[in-house]
């Protein structure tokens, strides 16, 4: 079954440097190998424009849709035999030490 795993975290914490990230999720990739699907980094919620449908027409407005400490910063679509074996996975993800990360299945289109 397919889960993502959506990366939570505080963007006014103090980062982590680059190089150590990417070192990290480099050995995380690797572990996971094949059961990686995909994943993506988004760039801060500031950036962000949100688009609703109305009767009135379209609204489009900037920045983030809900004002939280927590941001979703990222997600990986991971391949897993159930749901104990994705939260597994998700615990070796490093941003897990400094942020949350929720686990979810995947509804198949």
């Amino acid at each position: 079954m397919r889960y993502a795993l959506v990366v939570y975290r505080d963007e006014a914490a103090v980062p982590i440097a680059e190089a150590d990230q990417l070192g990290a999720l480099n050995a995380f990739a690797s572990e996971l190998g094949s059961r990686l699907l995909g994943a993506t980094r988004l760039r801060p919620a500031a950036t962000a424009t949100k688009v609703q449908v109305s009767e009135g027409g379209l609204v489009i407005a900037d920045g983030p849709f809900a004002e939280t400490k927590e941001q979703i910063g990222g997600f990986f679509i991971v391949e897993c035999a159930d749901l104990d074996e994705a939260i597994e996975v998700a615990a070796l993800l490093p941003m897990a030490r400094y942020g949350t990360i929720e686990v979810r299945p995947v509804w198949e289109m």
